[in-house]
């Protein structure tokens, strides 16, 4: 289990949306990914060079019949750096929960 540790990288709904879809797969299709996140294909190609440059996510391009098809998967690094961000959220709502309002 990774420290709590918040990343800046993953924070970006879009960017935590996709890697939250990652962390519960083994490898996901891009055609899966655009439609769950309801992106198009260069704002996903954009988001998964992002990640990938950061080593939180590994891409595979392959041929499958005559078509080419991506899929991607988490790194370590990605689940890890996941894990942390998941964590530090967890802790900056426990301490919210738990704080007295100013001027009591």
């Amino acid at each position: 289990m990774s420290g709590a540790r918040f990343d800046e990288l993953i924070h970006p709904s879009t960017r935590l949306n996709l890697v939250a879809t990652l962390a519960a797969a083994d490898w996901a299709e891009f055609a899966f990914l655009k439609d769950r996140l309801n992106l198009s294909d260069s704002a996903l190609s954009k988001q998964l060079a992002t990640l990938e440059e950061a080593g939180y996510v590994a891409t595979e391009r392959r041929l499958e019949g005559s078509r080419r098809k991506v899929r991607a998967r988490l790194t370590a690094a990605g689940r890890s750096a996941f894990d942390g961000h998941i964590a530090a959220l967890r802790e900056i709502v426990a301490g919210a929960s738990t704080a007295e309002p100013p001027g009591r």
